[in-house]
């Protein structure tokens, strides 16, 4: 029996408050990402991004990769994992140092880098991601690719996302639990701009809103670079919650309600639709119009993504008085499991009062049908992020049919010795 070779995978592991998902790609020689297993389960023990019962979040964690290992025909063992949460933070620092040589090479960079980087973090935070915007070499900057010029100092200007040490380290407990190597913390929302963006795009000025159920999660590009990342504690559920208490239905059912019949804009509802909506305690069903549903959806996501047209237009201010590039010229991307609801452009248009599109996750192949919806875009974010950083972690996912084989062969080997 021949053994299987190898293939090049890579797993991502989006735990979010309402849902875990887990997918695992294939990187095909011309770099694409072939998504060959999925698994998802909901998501219990979770809150707002941070852990409040260990055990149920293991359990569903273990059901979750089991189903991509079912699908994939793989054994995972080690994952990328995405993390959110009120606890992380971003700032924008700057480093100096002189260059060694002639000219610059790829040490003068990592060192500026390490100099930008070595400032006095909040207590109890660490580092998740050094992000270089750009880099100045003596008198010239904007610099995007340093090595190779000539100059006498360089600067670097980067962005720190930074994140609890203990809140990390508990969603890293749950995932070891389930007998899982950690490769990689990253951000929710950086993992779904590698999946939702275009490069022209964060050229241009954008900032991308990851809606999950306990959070939202912003990132702003201008320029190219990542200015601003920010986690906003309130999303989708406040939305479920809502419907749940005016209409006095059980907040399963107020999902599935959200989910089918809801829409963020009551103007586009004809008044002619109804609906039905279950009861609590066994009280039978009631009918009610869909316009009267949309009416308090509606005030909601307005609220929702008002608060992040607060922190754009905060975040543009700052820009401006640094000199730095602030315009959003390609507008706002929605994405995320929230963002899935009717009438959310429509609605996101009238607060920010620019272009808003859906960001569906892009460059994948394989399981697209499953995998193209904006409530997978971090999952599919974790893995373009996972294919580019590949070289640092390496990823070992060997073939379970191999394994089942050898294990075979053994065991016959035994029984025909003794």
């Amino acid at each position: 029996m021949t053994k299987t070779p190898d293939r090049n995978l890579i797993v991502g592991l989006d735990v979010g408050t309402t849902k875990i998902a887990v997918l695992v790609g294939e990187v095909l020689p011309d770099g694409e990402v072939n998504i060959v297993g999925l698994g998802t389960h909901a998501a219990k023990g979770m809150d707002k991004g941070g852990v409040n019962d260990l055990e149920s979040v293991v359990k569903s964690l273990q059901r979750a990769v089991e189903e991509a290992e079912m699908m994939a025909q793989c054994h995972i063992s080690s994952v990328f994992l995405g993390i959110s949460g009120k606890h992380i933070e971003c700032r924008n620092e700057k480093g100096i140092v002189p260059i060694s040589d002639e000219e610059v090479t790829q040490d003068d960079v990592d060192n500026v880098i390490h100099t930008a980087k070595s400032v006095r973090l909040p207590e109890e935070h660490r580092v998740l991601h050094v992000i270089p915007q750009e880099y100045s070499i003596d008198y010239q900057e904007g610099i995007k690719n340093p090595i190779g010029l000539s100059g006498v100092r360089m600067g670097a200007k980067v962005h720190l996302i930074t994140c609890h040490n203990d809140m990390a380290r508990n969603i890293e407990k749950c995932v070891e639990r389930v007998g899982l190597k950690v490769d990689q913390i990253i951000f929710s929302a950086l993992a779904s701009s590698y999946a939702v963006l275009t490069d022209d795009e964060k050229e241009l000025g954008v900032c991308v809103v990851d809606i999950g159920g306990g959070t939202m999660d912003m990132a702003i590009f201008t320029g190219g670079a990542l200015r601003y990342s920010k986690v906003i504690p309130y999303a989708g559920q406040a939305v479920t919650s809502d419907i749940a208490y005016a209409f006095g239905t059980p907040p399963v059912d107020a999902e599935a309600i959200k989910m089918r019949y809801g829409c963020a804009l009551g103007r586009l509802v004809s008044k002619e639709d109804t609906i039905e909506v279950p009861s609590v305690g066994g009280r039978p069903a009631r009918s009610l119009q869909r316009q009267t549903l949309a009416e308090v959806i509606e005030p909601r996501y307005t609220e929702l993504l008002g608060m992040v047209h607060d922190e754009i237009m905060r975040v543009q201010s700052e820009l401006r008085a640094q000199g730095v590039k602030h315009q959003l010229a390609a507008g706002v991307v929605l994405t995320g499991g929230a963002a899935e609801i009717e009438g959310i452009v429509e609605c996101a248009e009238q607060v920010f009062q620019c272009q808003v599109r859906i960001g569906h996750p892009t460059n994948i192949r394989g399981l697209t049908d499953y995998v193209e919806a904006p409530a997978y875009a971090t999952a599919v974010g974790l893995l373009q992020y996972g294919k580019l950083h590949q070289g640092q972690t390496v990823v070992d996912v060997r073939d379970k049919a191999s394994v089942t084989g050898w294990f075979k062969r053994v065991t016959n080997w035994l029984k025909g010795e003794f």
